[in-house]
């Protein structure tokens, strides 16, 4: 790398010419690629991006000029030109570099993200900000054209255009539907009116019609004007009518034009729009010829470009949760799917393909698409709201206001709960159980394994749901093959998988799977443990906790949430309230982020793999031992086995176990 083994830092590039900058983009690129192709991430955006990335760092000083990146999933580049080269092969990795912005990373990280939308609300935040301190430098927002579909984008423009405070944002537009406008007359037009001596000579003009008595209706005239040559050649007329001042489209890979473009409007006051169009996957044949494909990728082979094939095996949930949406599609032809953009990831295409007409997908709008399926499911449509967890939460207020207050039959499918590994936390589910469970009249269900998910699926729409359900699963494969036939289910009860009374480990999805293993290893040191598959986290089977109430000295419940608010607290809310006399003891997701790595590694770091709740139960039994003699004598471990040195010790091996200690 002959341009970026000397680069550690903003300040070495600007050394280079203009023309060294395209050497540069070119070894960004095979960097991007090289890097991508071992630790997995998104290509295709940041391969896009590098121009663009290349320009903003040339031109402007960033760490003292605030820049935002929406998402961030586009900040490969940004990393390695900030003096985080050498670890981008930890991209991802547990306790490496973050596949998002992370303000607690480096210096030059502005803002951390991972969701859509938000760049031009926090751009227009640092704007006041700087604008309240009396300080001097440039903010800018880059915010791709697919999150523009969200809503979150549109409230921060139309502040903008009223703050009308000093702040670039810059559209950066890779869908092919603009390409048309990124020729010649555009090209020059934007020239025009972003030079600096035509946007003077325009200030000046505007000025001297201040003069006239008439000025009022010049200025208008000349505004009419401008506008509607414009807009006979460029889309900005929507962004001026905003209050922005609007440039563009132009080549985002035109190195020159940009720099010249972005030097020509650095000086301009109040809101400006860039508006750019690039390439996704530029300069890699696989990921341009197929940008979807090559967005969000695990490790491949960079030569070819091939991706890894499906493992053969058990399937994920979303392929499960996939091919149920099209059974049921066949037999129910008022069942329509929402996605909010993530189609291929949510398992809905071959719905999409065969049922075009019943599926919809809003964009980046999580909050409409809540809206969206309560008006279809209030004019009689049966509505699958399809999102992955972590972006659920922002439409909280659309579900509990206009889907369960008024009792419609949603199902909300909610992709990815749990710890999702790599995209680390922005991306984790680790709060749906909570959120979901505050709402009235929300039946809130987490399967133990791709049958009992493809049951529930089915239910929702056999049964005729009297109000809306939240169904929560993985981004993991299934536990156990799946069968042809459709089990049934016992809508709103819980199962017994392992009846033991005295230690009951109540788990509830992908624990489940966890708590059989952990009470096989409980098993091998003679301790016997239950296990309650809680399919259903609200309500709770009350039945069940009576009769546990009733005869348990240990409970333990295990969940991929969040323990506050999650399952165990309302478990333990109703064992107080109903007088139980036995010990509980409630294991999750900490209250803290959980950072990036594999979900196997992570679960470990909170100690919620097997072998760390093995660890805690067992402490558990033995704490719980030496407070209540009465409790060790009726521990029950398997007949003619001896406990082994360090273990418990029951009635049958000898009579001192009910002594005091």
């Amino acid at each position: 790398m002959k341009y970026l083994s000397e680069i550690k830092s903003p300040a070495d590039l600007k050394k280079l010419s203009i023309e060294e900058l395209t050497e540069v983009a070119a070894e960004m690129r095979t960097e991007i690629i090289g890097s991508v192709s071992e630790t997995g991430g998104h290509l295709a955006t940041n391969l896009g991006s590098v121009e663009l990335t290349l320009a903003l760092h040339y031109l402007y000083e960033i760490g003292h000029d605030k820049l935002i990146w929406d998402v961030s999933n586009q900040t490969y580049g940004h990393k390695i030109l900030t003096g985080r080269r050498q670890q981008m092969s930890t991209l991802r990795q547990y306790k490496g570099l973050a596949g998002f912005a992370k303000r607690a990373e480096s210096r030059y990280d502005d803002f951390g993200a991972g969701h859509a939308s938000t760049s031009i609300s926090a751009a227009l935040g640092f704007a006041a900000a700087r604008d309240r301190a009396g300080e001097d430098h440039h903010v800018i927002a880059v915010i791709g054209d697919g999150a523009m579909t969200g809503g979150l984008a549109y409230e921060g423009l139309n502040n903008a255009g009223h703050l009308k405070s000093n702040l670039l944002v810059i559209l950066n537009d890779n869908s092919w539907s603009i390409s048309k406008n990124v020729g010649a007359l555009s090209k020059y037009l934007t020239s025009i009116t972003s030079d600096e001596k035509f946007n003077r000579l325009r200030d000046e003009v505007w000025e001297m019609t201040g003069r006239f008595k008439r000025r009022d209706k010049i200025r208008d005239t000349m505004a009419r004007v401008e506008t509607s040559i414009k807009s006979l050649l460029v889309p900005g007329t929507f962004f001026q009518k905003l209050g922005f001042r609007y440039f563009g489209p132009l080549d985002g890979h035109d190195m020159p034009l940009l720099l010249r473009t972005l030097n020509n409007i650095q000086g301009l006051t109040g809101p400006v729009l860039l508006h750019v169009a690039t390439t996704k996957g530029k300069g890699y044949d696989p990921a341009e010829g197929n940008p979807t494909k090559y967005h969000g990728v695990g490790k491949f082979d960079k030569l070819s470009g091939k991706l890894p094939g499906v493992a053969a095996g058990l399937p994920s949930y979303t392929q499960v949760f996939g091919d149920t949406m099209v059974e049921i599609g066949k037999k129910h032809e008022d069942v329509v799917a929402i996605s909010a953009a993530m189609a291929p990831g949510t398992g809905l295409v071959e719905f999409s393909e065969k049922y075009p007409e019943r599926f919809y997908d809003v964009g980046i709008a999580e909050g409409h698409a809540a809206t969206f399926a309560a008006g279809m499911a209030a004019g009689g449509s049966k509505p699958f709201l399809v999102v992955y967890s972590t972006f659920m939460q922002r439409a909280f207020d659309m579900v509990a206001h206009d889907i369960a207050l008024q009792h419609l039959p949603v199902v909300i499918c909610m992709d990815r709960a749990g710890l999702v590994g790599n995209d680390g936390p922005t991306h984790h589910g680790a709060f749906d159980l909570t959120f979901m469970s505050t709402i009235p009249d929300m039946v809130v269900a987490a399967p133990k394994d791709g049958n009992e998910l493809r049951s529930m699926l089915h239910h929702t729409v056999a049964a005729e749901m009297p109000g809306p359900v939240a169904i929560r699963y993985p981004r993991d494969k299934v536990p156990t093959a799946m069968t042809a036939e459709i089990q049934p289910i016992e809508w709103g009860k819980w199962e017994w998988l392992n009846r033991e009374l005295e230690i009951v480990l109540i788990a509830t999805g992908t624990m489940v799977a966890t708590a059989l293993n952990v009470a096989e290893m409980l098993a091998e040191k003679k301790m016997t443990v239950g296990v309650i598959n809680a399919r259903f986290v609200k309500p709770l089977d009350c039945a069940m906790l009576d009769q546990l109430t009733a005869s348990s000295k240990l409970i333990v419940s295990l969940e991929e949430n969040a323990l506050r608010g999650g399952m165990g607290q309302a478990i333990a809310g109703y064992l107080t309230d109903h007088a139980f006399e036995g010990r509980f003891k409630s294991l999750g997701i900490p209250d803290q982020w959980v950072t990036h790595g594999t979900r196997m590694d992570l679960l470990k770091e909170i100690g919620l793999d097997e072998r760390s709740i093995a660890d805690s139960v067992q402490k558990l039994i033995i704490e719980s031992t030496r407070s209540a003699g009465s409790f060790l004598r009726r521990l029950r471990f398997r007949k003619g086995d001896a406990p082994e040195s360090g273990e418990l010790m029951t009635s049958e091996t000898t009579d001192r176990t009910d002594k005091p200690e």
